[in-house]
């Protein structure tokens, strides 16, 4: 991630000096999005690289379902376009994986937004898993609680990332003991930190879900999908070429941003 933070900054640096009109950084991982604030005496990493692509010369900026969006107030002169991918999953949902009787749940709090969309989208209800953390260890849930009914229906779960996977599984373990029946995953950056996929692996054979719809804004590619059938990847590039080519001839985004 550093590396590769360095190398946009200095690109985008590179063309600012050499007096382009206007300079575009294209992320579709926008980096340390997941600390927008601070508990204690922590760094605020995410308003850091705001400033970082600023301070390189960055007009605008473009990246995808990003984790925190009060990231937009850390810019004070690029503007930020956060793109979503719910309209390209949800459209490969229907037409390869849609079941009937189907809820949208919410796997925390913070993703109910989220939810409302898809459900929105699916045409469906919303469910919501209330989660307590246990902040004396990193990764930690000390009780989880489900606000809807899903029993005897099939579940349709979206987030914007995926890192351990131990928020989805643990939600769908609920989902499962209140008598939900398919349990179908999505996320727009399916990082799948350290060896994720292997807790996926184990989950599908023992049932606990059915599918997983990610995106090639985090590649994952066809080798990985044969290795975990489990696995759908879609790709947003679409999206993002349709919104660089809307600001280049200065036309309206609004449409494609929603």
């Amino acid at each position: 991630v550093n590396d590769n933070l360095m190398a946009v900054c200095t690109a985008v640096n590179a063309a600012y000096n050499s007096d382009a009109a206007s300079v575009t950084a294209v992320l579709p991982q926008f980096p340390y999005s997941r600390q927008e604030r601070k508990k204690a005496r922590e760094s605020i990493t995410a308003q850091q690289v705001a400033r970082f692509l600023e301070a390189s010369g960055a007009n605008r900026i473009i990246t995808i379902d990003i984790h925190a969006e009060a990231i937009e107030g850390f810019l004070w002169r690029a503007h930020l376009e956060n793109l979503h991918a719910h309209r390209v999953i949800t459209s490969y949902f229907r037409q390869n994986l849609a079941v009937p009787d189907m809820i949208v749940v919410a796997p925390d709090v913070g993703s109910a937004d989220r939810g409302r969309t898809y459900a929105s989208s699916l045409g469906t209800g919303l469910a919501i898993v209330d989660k307590e953390r246990n902040y004396e260890q990193p990764s930690t849930i000390k009780k989880m609680s489900l606000v809807g009914d899903v029993r005897g229906k099939n579940v349709f779960m979206g987030d914007d990332l995926v890192a351990t996977g131990g928020t989805l599984l643990n939600a769908a373990r609920l989902c499962k003991e209140k008598g939900a029946e398919k349990i179908f995953f999505a996320c727009t950056l399916p990082f799948l930190s350290g060896k994720a996929y292997e807790k996926f692996d184990k989950a599908r054979e023992e049932g606990l879900f059915d599918g997983f719809i990610g995106t090639d804004a985090v590649f994952r590619g066809p080798q990985f999908m044969a290795a975990h059938p489990w696995y759908h990847e879609v790709s947003v590039a679409p999206l993002f070429a349709h919104v660089i080519h809307n600001i280049n001839v200065k036309r309206s985004v609004s449409e494609l941003l929603a």
